[in-house]
């Protein structure tokens, strides 16, 4: 496995753990821990599609 394709995985990780913590954050009625995980699965998935293109263009993946 080469580097991008280990990094892409730990972008993916990313996402499932802030989605997981959505799900805690509304099992436990907290709307700041929802609302800040919504916020963090934002910023890793803009992250993770725009370190993939760069990836792409660069033939790595």
């Amino acid at each position: 496995m080469n580097l991008a394709k280990l990094v892409m995985f730990i972008f993916a990780l990313a996402a499932i753990l802030s989605m997981v913590s959505i799900g805690y954050a509304i099992a436990v009625q907290s709307v700041f821990g929802a609302i800040a995980a919504v916020l963090a699965l934002i910023v890793v998935f803009l992250l993770g599609f725009t370190m993939k293109r760069k990836f792409r263009n660069q033939g790595l993946l």
